[in-house]
């Protein structure tokens, strides 16, 4: 992958710096001591001035002599230049993999500008850049979901508490969304409870401690038993939580990682998805950008890139990128549904049911998979469930 190059291109520079400042110090270093030294032998010299100034002159000649034999000029400039080599090699690398015109990769896409207005206001929005969102509008004259504002502003609110320990507004949302955080097997609510237990410990307080365990942490002892047991038995170290076996409640991140799981199981409880659409858009645009770029530079003689309405190969990105939410069969090109669900062929690869009953003969012969050898069964496919 062209950005690992870069990164590992990057880490060469980053490791002759590094060399490069330790040997200078090295030298410094080193210089400084061979004067003070030469300092201290002509304080220690007697009253004696002929003597002293004999002594004196043999000391100053053979500090010269050892500057001399150190050559600290050349052993800068060595340094100095294995520096600049390594700079000099990572500027080509930049300008090899970096094409400053990422425009000749543009296409024309039919979209109705007040459609993309929305979709950007809808992202400030979800980056809680609530101010500049309202702006967009009233200056692309365009109205976007005040519904997905109002959400947005009540998450980050939420979220905002978290970041700065304060559980009471997560525990309340919490709360009232008991069974649909249990419906999906979500530990939200228990762990907010636990850091709300937590902090009466630090205080000390170890009957209110009992009693808030009693009322808010026993109905989660069937399901987390283990997490429970320990919590309870921590009650015997109230206010010397930091001396005891539980020490890993304490932990400042635990405040940052509760912050994060909030945000995920709200936006998966308002069937909005936990990482902005219009972020991972163009997140994955700028993944597969290079190989647009060398694509676009052979269709383009050609006169097939403006004209191309899907790609002739596919664009492999990472997992981060990989959603399967929707599907969308390869062959009729229509989207999944109850009464047209994706198949598993034996192979591996996915067909429509449609597509799997056309090309068996409507499931009275055996078909080929479009996209390999191999054989397969309309009873041999298997529905996916997505």
């Amino acid at each position: 992958m062209e950005v690992d190059t870069l990164k590992d291109e990057f880490n060469r520079v980053v490791k002759k710096q590094k060399l490069a400042s330790s040997r200078t110090i090295d030298l410094v270093n080193q210089i400084e001591k061979e004067i003070e030294q030469a300092i201290g032998a002509i304080q220690e010299n007697g009253t004696d001035r002929d003597a002293a100034s004999n002594l004196n002159h043999e000391i100053l000649t053979n500090l010269k002599n050892t500057l001399k034999e150190l050559v600290p000029v050349k052993q800068l400039e060595s340094c100095q230049k294995e520096m600049n080599t390594a700079l000099g090699k990572w500027v080509k690398t930049t300008e090899k993999f970096f094409i400053n015109d990422i425009s000749k990769a543009y296409k024309n896409v039919d979209m109705e500008p007040h459609v993309l207005n929305e979709i950007i206001a809808n992202h400030l929005y979800r980056e809680a850049l609530f101010d500049i969102g309202d702006n967009f509008l009233g200056e692309a004259s365009c109205l976007a979901s005040i519904k997905l504002k109002q959400l947005f502003q009540e998450m980050y609110e939420i979220f905002g508490a978290l970041r700065t320990e304060k559980s009471e507004p997560a525990l309340s949302w919490a709360m009232k969304n008991h069974d649909a955080l249990l419906q999906n097997d979500s530990c939200l609510e228990l762990k907010l409870h636990q850091l709300q237990f937590v902090e009466i410990l630090k205080q000390g307080k170890r009957d209110e401690a009992l009693q808030y365990a009693r009322t808010y942490l026993a109905p989660f002892a069937t399901i987390h038993k283990d997490v429970i047991q320990k919590l309870i038995a921590s009650i015997l170290w109230a206010g010397r939580l930091d001396q005891s076996p539980y020490t890993e409640f304490l932990v400042p991140t635990n405040w940052e990682k509760l912050a994060e799981e909030f945000a995920q199981q709200f936006c998966n409880l308002k069937g909005q998805s936990s990482t902005g659409p219009m972020g991972m858009t163009v997140a994955a645009g700028a993944e597969v950008l290079p190989i647009l770029l060398k694509l676009m530079t052979v269709l383009t003689a050609k006169r097939e890139w403006h004209s191309m309405k899907e790609f002739p190969f596919p664009l492999d990105l990472r997992r981060d990128f990989q959603f399967h939410s929707v599907f969308i069969c390869p062959v009729l090109r229509e989207q999944g549904s109850d009464d047209n669900p994706p198949m598993l062929l034996p192979c591996g690869h996915v067909l429509s049911k449609q597509s799997t009953v056309k090309l068996s003969k409507s499931s009275s012969r055996s078909f080929k998979c479009p996209y390999c050898p191999f054989e397969a069964l309309a009873s041999e496919c298997k529905r996916l469930y997505i």
